[in-house]
């Protein structure tokens, strides 16, 4: 399963952002009929139609929502031997759609996709090594399934394989390597490849500076509404980076990157609307944006915001912004947002998991007495995770194991 989450829709040819519902339902109806088991390539049409059924289940396509009938289509066509749908299965297990979590069944069904050669599934089983999910963490053999994955087109592979020339994650450092995955994926429309290789030539890494492709390549990632690029983006209209400077999109691009909850471009917009640069002059505007910021500084206000977008009260639910605002609360030492935290590592919410960092944060929290932090890092522990982190209960501590 890929961050788009229609990437991976094999054998459906339809346009999923129109309504094509009957040729949808056509779909469902045509399942098992007329099928012959003695036919290789029919069982393996049907294989595919079992994943994608699976497909439609799971994000309510042309039928309702059920995670449940998903994860069966998905299994149906998995123990057949379908690749794709190997990869889906094993990514259920690990974001617990339709069953409970389980680690080690998702490595088991990412390494049977991936040793079908699956792009997706080696991506995955990359993540996990990585992470140190259902596996011990081995920053190398991540690297391998990543350049595995990348060599054979995935792009998300092929950004996070420049990541690892870039960063030293499990190979040496090479920017001559790390801007070739970089472009592999960006010449694919990978939004982050754009952004880091928008930095790359921002600041002159690796390669001669170049602020025009700097900005060339902010604007690509920002098209793809990717928040990072656009604020980029807004400082080089703002500021004369790789094109002529232009206050009225510097600050349309601002107040986008601002009304989305970013920090650092909420204090910009209060300041334009104060000078009246970029706009008209509005003080009762950049007042209500720096009470916005005054209100994201603040540690329980953040924690606050981080409970409402995990739990959908009172505004959309988005996990990825709950885990933004946990981070920055946390950062500040609120102890409760540290433990919220540690459970959005522990359990993949709005990220990938890293129950290192999990079991580090709600050590954290336990250290400072927060007494929920402890089965949690108690059951961690059990698991084997972190085994070079040495902490150990005072005595007379007693931990309740959680119930599976």
């Amino acid at each position: 399963m890929s961050h788009d989450q229609f990437e991976n829709f094999n054998g459906l040819e339809i346009n999923l952002c129109k309504d094509e519902t009957s040729k949808i339902e056509k779909y469902f109806g045509s399942q098992n009929k007329g099928f012959n088991e003695n036919d290789e390539n029919q069982v393996d049409e049907e294989l595919v139609k079992l994943n994608n059924l699976g497909y439609c289940y799971q994000y309510g396509i042309g039928h309702m929502k059920n995670e449940f009938r998903a994860l069966q289509f998905y299994l149906k066509s998995a123990k057949g031997g379908n690749p794709d749908a190997q990869n889906n299965l094993g990514y259920c297990y690990q974001h617990g759609i339709g069953t409970e979590k389980n680690d080690e069944k998702a490595i088991k069904w990412y390494s049977k996709a991936a040793n079908k050669g699956n792009s997706h599934a080696q991506y995955n089983l990359g993540i996990c090594y990585q992470n140190g999910v259902g596996i011990f963490s081995d920053y190398k053999k991540a690297f391998e399934c990543y350049l595995k994955s990348a060599e054979m087109g995935y792009t998300l592979a092929q950004n996070i394989l420049g990541t690892c020339y870039q960063n030293e994650i499990g190979v040496e450092k090479d920017l001559k390597k790390a801007i070739y995955w970089y472009q592999k994926a960006a010449d694919n429309g990978n939004k982050f490849a754009q952004y880091n290789l928008g930095n790359l030539y921002n600041n002159g890494d690796g390669m001669e500076k170049d602020e025009r492709k700097a900005f060339e390549y902010y604007n690509k990632s920002a098209d793809r509404d990717y928040l990072y690029a656009q604020f980029e983006l807004a400082c080089c209209y703002e500021k004369g980076i790789g094109i002529d400077i232009d206050l009225v999109k510097a600050f349309e691009l601002y107040k986008i990157v601002a009304e989305k909850g970013d920090n650092n471009a909420q204090k910009i917009l209060a300041t334009l609307y104060q000078n009246g640069k970029g706009t008209e002059k509005d003080l009762d505007k950049a007042h209500y944006w720096r009470n916005k910021v005054e209100e994201n500084d603040s540690e329980i206000a953040q924690y606050n915001l981080g409970n409402c977008y995990k739990n959908g009260k009172g505004i959309a639910k988005d996990e990825v912004k709950a885990l933004e605002y946990y981070e920055k609360s946390a950062d500040k030492g609120y102890v409760a947002a540290q433990f919220e935290l540690g459970c959005c590592y522990d359990k993949g919410i709005g990220t990938e998991v890293d129950q290192i960092k999990a079991l580090l944060l709600y050590k954290s929290a336990y250290d400072k007495g927060y007494e929920p932090a402890s089965n949690n890092l108690f059951n961690l522990m059990k698991k084997g995770v972190g085994k070079n982190v040495y902490w150990f209960p005072p005595p007379g501590v007693v931990f309740v194991e959680e119930k599976s």
